[in-house]
């Protein structure tokens, strides 16, 4: 059950207090995985994902048959600075989009037998320009974590987060450099694409935004000053599914540095997740790198929204259907076993 989020030493100390995988179930899950109608190791990748789904769902011969995928929205001050290609106005209008069910996410979601929810966050009202001043206040970084703590369905037994918003490549860039170093450059990619000019002047702002606030202390903190809405309420869906022990497929960049703003909190934060994709987006394979996650998928995505994540849904419930519906050699009959 999940407690209130009624400050931020809250979610600290849940982060620090979540439980961990079931080890009996994982245990199970790999003596299964051993007696199973084929090679050892012939299914890859796909025997260590069901291996640590069945852990975080303490069952040795799980189902998938509640995924969950949250599209966050938020608008950013910074964009006044020229960061985008695109007008903050856009996504207001994406946020439409999603609730007529005209997006790629819609189609993805709806393709793995996914719920699809929306929140959008004061569109109305950008977080600040976070060269000049903290993007966010405490309470407003507060109330963006509590929509998405309280978002993730306790039913739910998978997770996918995604975001829109105009211009967030950029504060998702000033995280990855606060949090992990490097020059800005390392970090700041061309979203959803700018042109050499528009790259130097992004540059430009993140560097910026990573000379004031790049100290100011743990991930959250960072997050709070150099992040938006969408981003703040993604970390707190993935800290609620941590805590839920729902497993998590990561989306693309901007889902990574929220992440990344987690486990920067608490080593553990992150065990429950995978990364679905590796996007387009430079540093998106980067920020991988540090947390120590292994994309599923390299298609070359660059949408957001939770799509890549959304499309390795798929992944896993093939894993996870191969895994609970083979028969061993016992059952089958079959010699080698």
């Amino acid at each position: 059950m999940l407690p209130e989020l009624n400050d931020l030493k809250t979610l600290r100390d849940a982060l620090s207090r979540a439980p961990g995988p079931d080890n009996a179930a994982l245990q199970g899950a790999a003596d299964r995985n051993g007696q199973l109608t084929k090679p050892p190791g012939a299914l890859g990748r796909l025997e260590d994902l069901v291996i640590w789904y069945a852990a975080w769902r303490g069952d040795s011969r799980p189902q998938i048959s509640a995924p969950q995928v949250i599209v966050f929205a938020g608008n950013h001050g910074v964009t006044a600075q020229g960061v985008s290609a695109f007008p903050p106005d856009v996504t207001v209008q994406m946020v439409m989009n999603f609730e007529h069910g005209g997006a790629a996410i819609n189609q993805l979601a709806k393709a793995a037998g996914a719920t699809m929810d929306v929140h959008a966050l004061e569109l109305d009202r950008p977080t600040a320009d976070f060269t000049a001043g903290p993007a966010m206040t405490e309470d407003e970084l507060l109330q963006a974590l509590r929509t998405g703590w309280e978002a993730v369905d306790p039913k739910a037994d998978l997770l996918v987060v995604g975001e829109m918003g105009i211009g967030n490549t950029t504060p998702a860039a000033a995280i990855a450099c606060a949090l992990f170093g490097g020059k800005a450059a390392d970090w700041t990619g061309r979203g959803t694409g700018v042109d050499d000019a528009g790259l130097a002047n992004k540059t430009r702002v993140v560097a910026e935004g990573v000379a004031l606030h790049g100290d100011s202390g743990d991930g959250l903190e960072i997050l709070g000053r150099l992040g938006g809405r969408e981003i703040a309420a993604m970390a707190g869906a993935i800290a609620a599914a941590r805590v839920l022990r729902i497993p998590v497929i990561l989306d693309g960049f901007i889902c990574a540095a929220a992440a990344a703003c987690l486990a920067d909190v608490s080593a553990g934060a992150l065990d429950h997740t995978v990364a679905g994709h590796q996007s387009a987006e430079s540093a998106h394979g980067a920020v991988l790198d540090k947390l120590g996650k292994q994309p599923l998928l390299n298609l070359g995505l660059r949408l957001g929204e939770g799509s890549g994540g959304a499309l390795a849904i798929n992944i896993l419930k093939s894993a996870v259907a191969c895994h609970s519906g083979m028969a061993t050699f016992a059952e089958a009959g079959v010699s080698g076993g």
